[in-house]
């Protein structure tokens, strides 16, 4: 069988193997990354950044971004892909979280803001009220900071089919009653993988949810994202894309899953920074308005960039 063109073909590499060579995190100076760690250790706040490892935390805070984690450092679900600690029971609500995470985005300047949660499905709105008053007090002292919210899906806590529906809708609304600039909820990986890779969520709940968003405000952007490198087959990632569209989804992130450790799923293979641009050109021709895709994407990547 000839070989396919160099742009599209597939690098396939066995989990034992090291790190490709295009898997390089972007160096950033020491210094802006070591003060965005120091203020947040200072306002006893957590950032998806740090609690993810994210790669690309030094490029985001030298570019006035970064990621808040709200409700706290331990998630009630144990998804097999996240660095997050999990547990069955998480710390006490903080009344004053919203109040540090705004005096920490005044005073690191910051002009675009993402806030996500650990899954709380132990609170009776499952975490909706911290994305509104948090997006409330930063407003209340940095109104012209961007702000995005990177939420879960709301789920939970009632058996009756339809009316968890019609209350997960309404936890929705409140949060998008706070006009964040973006709302993103990220379905992970495709379909077939879901219940391997995301324990406590589904595909088709995700997928509501984000045409739920599009539903009761038009005018916020709805985003999503996926890992590749679980196991996954590119006809299923593009079929994941269609599903997207599908419910109005405008914006994707795709990139490389990396285990964070032993006790989490192992990479099945990296993909080729060839395939993220061949996603890329699917996603646009699919009608997505903004499309990241690469190895090191993550949800909040370049998320400033319009």
């Amino acid at each position: 069988m000839p070989k396919t063109n160099k742009e599209t073909r597939f690098s396939r590499i066995k989990p034992s193997q090291r790190l490709p060579e295009w898997i390089k995190p972007t160096l950033s100076k020491a210094s802006q990354l070591e003060r965005v760690q120091n203020l947040v250790q200072e306002f006893n706040l957590n950032t998806i950044c740090e609690e993810g490892r994210c790669p690309n935390r030094g490029e985001c805070y030298a570019s006035g971004t970064a990621t808040f984690l709200l409700g706290g450092s331990i998630c009630t679900r144990s998804c097999a892909f996240c660095q997050v600690e999990k547990g069955k029971s998480p710390v006490t609500i903080d009344p004053n979280e919203a109040i540090r995470v705004a005096k920490a985005v005044h005073k690191l300047n910051l002009k675009y803001v993402v806030l996500t949660s650990v899954a709380r499905d132990d609170l009776n709105d499952h975490g909706a009220s911290l994305f509104v008053n948090t997006i409330f007090n930063i407003r209340k002292i940095n109104p012209k900071t961007s702000i995005e919210v990177l939420t879960p899906d709301f789920w939970g806590g009632v058996v009756d089919k339809e009316k968890a529906v019609q209350i997960q809708r309404s936890r929705l609304r409140s949060v998008l009653e706070a006009k964040p600039i973006c709302f993103n909820h990220n379905i992970e990986t495709v379909e077939r993988l879901q219940k391997e890779v995301r324990r406590g969520a589904t595909y088709k709940r995700s997928l509501h949810l984000l045409r739920a968003a599009n539903e009761i405000d038009q005018t916020i952007p709805t985003k999503s994202g996926l890992m590749l490198g679980l196991g996954e087959e590119l006809e299923e990632v593009i079929q994941s894309l269609k599903d997207l569209r599908k419910v109005n989804c405008q914006q994707v992130t795709i990139g490389q899953y990396l285990r964070p450790s032993l006790a989490h799923l192992p990479v099945q293979r990296y993909w080729h920074p060839n395939e993220f641009e061949l996603l890329k050109k699917v996603a646009q021709k699919l009608g997505f308005t903004k499309v990241n895709s690469g190895p090191l994407v993550r949800s909040s990547y370049h998320a400033k960039d319009s």
